[in-house]
């Protein structure tokens, strides 16, 4: 349950990384808004998932998660080109994000 309650708090970190974008320096409500709930859910979660998942493991993949999604958002809406290297280096991030995953399971 910590796992996934951890890969939704990554989500969440995409979430609220956008909206502080999209907020123009809380300058507008509604991304304002969304930027706060999503910031307190995805760190609640966080929190949640680090009873049973170490520090710096769970920190990595939701670091990872929020900032791989972030980047495929932006390229997707086209907010940021997309190129070859980039595709790949966000390969490169979920690939470390399931390592970790794989190496945790291991050590149990």
């Amino acid at each position: 349950m910590s796992w996934i309650i951890l890969l939704i708090s990554g989500v969440l970190e995409a979430v609220w990384a956008t909206a502080l974008g999209a907020s123009k320096g809380f300058t507008r409500l509604v991304p304002t808004i969304v930027f706060g709930v999503a910031l307190v859910l995805s760190m609640g979660g966080l929190a949640f998932a680090m009873r049973d998942i170490p520090t710096g493991t769970a920190y990595a993949v939701w670091v990872g998660v929020g900032a791989g999604l972030t980047i495929v958002w932006a390229m997707v809406t086209g907010a940021e080109t997309a190129s070859l290297v980039k595709v790949l280096l966000v390969i490169g991030i979920v690939a470390c994000v399931v390592g970790l995953k794989l190496v945790s399971d291991a050590e149990h």
